[in-house]
């Protein structure tokens, strides 16, 4: 059964961008999603079909918004054993390994964490997105670890969605970089866009794509004779754009271990510790885990925090770089 939202502009409502406005109404629909049902036609004002959600809404437009049925999903279940942080009747927070993907996609439809949760539940996942992606809010990489958070229904998926949107939820990264920043605390702001290399890969742009904003600050430096110059560094997200961590590091010149997509050529050192060479040789993914996340709760507008420790993998990196530098 389809959903429609019927709104009248008044005076004190007309110049708004018509996204912004039926946002501002308070529908329960992210930006996000009240845009993306515009460009599929779905919105109507005074009977004509508006496809551009930057135009201007006039007092007394009549303005019809068809929020179409979810579709049906049809995804195999995935027998993984889920590591849950967090769950009640309206999210799950999932510390998620490296090595998983979030949800299905070209070479991979069968073995994501998506198809581990329908394994898990699959009777409580959200469904108003992508039909690839039930209960998936946003996402991490395949080769990153930490907290993720999913909705279990429409209405969660929606205010997550609007608060991932407003940049209220709170997101905290751990990494392990080459070299040392510069400033070794501060504030990264830039466009990121898809690189004109590589499709597979995001770039820095002065002037194209959407506006990423990184806050770090270095926790530990770690340089002596037996050890390549490394910092272990604490990123906060304003933004969350596709490989924004890994890209803003690159752009800085401080590429994260183990990263093979944003990867640079590093001299060896001759008098390295031969244990310190061989984990950072066995590392077969970034070093980079998703440690904190907190959130409004969607039903109870609680303030809910969580955080998670470094897997093993890049734990025993970290603790052999201290000892060698203490």
């Amino acid at each position: 059964m389809k959903n429609i939202i019927n709104l009248i502009v008044t005076d004190k409502e007309k110049n708004q961008r018509i996204d912004q406005f039926i946002t501002n109404k308070k529908v329960q629909l992210s930006r996000t999603r009240i845009k993306n049902l515009i460009l599929k036609k779905k919105l109507r004002v005074n009977e004509k079909i508006i496809e551009s959600p930057s135009k201007k809404v006039n007092q007394g437009d009549k303005i019809y918004l068809e929020i179409p049925k979810p579709k049906e999903v049809s995804l195999k279940p995935y027998k993984y054993k889920l590591d849950i942080f967090y769950e009640d009747k309206d999210v799950i927070v999932i510390n998620k390994k490296a090595g998983i993907s979030m949800h299905p996609g070209p070479g991979n439809y069968d073995n994501t964490l998506v198809n581990a949760l329908i394994y898990y539940d699959y009777k409580n996942l959200s469904n108003i997105g992508d039909e690839l992606r039930p209960g998936i809010v946003h996402r991490i990489d395949k080769d990153t670890s930490g907290l993720v958070l999913i909705a279990k229904n429409n209405y969660s998926h929606e205010i997550l969605s609007k608060q991932f949107n407003q940049h209220s939820i709170n997101r905290v990264y751990q990494a392990m970089i080459w070299g040392k920043l510069r400033p070794q605390n501060g504030k990264i702001e830039t466009y990121i866009t898809r690189s004109s290399k590589n499709r597979q890969l995001m770039e820095v742009s002065s002037s194209k794509g959407k506006l990423a904003i990184t806050n770090y600050k270095t926790l530990e430096v770690f340089e002596n004779n037996k050890t390549p110059t490394l910092s272990f560094v604490e990123c906060k997200l304003e933004t969350g754009r596709t490989h924004q961590i890994r890209v803003h590091m690159s752009y800085k010149g401080n590429n994260i271990l183990g990263d093979q997509k944003y990867k640079k050529k590093y001299k060896t050192l001759k008098n390295i510790d031969p244990i310190l060479e061989k984990k950072l040789s066995d590392l077969s993914r970034q070093f980079l885990h998703a440690k904190t996340i907190g959130f409004f709760h969607p039903r109870t507008n609680k303030k809910l925090e969580f955080s998670s420790n470094l897997p093993v993998d890049l734990e025993k990196v970290l603790k052999k770089l201290r000892n060698i530098c203490k």
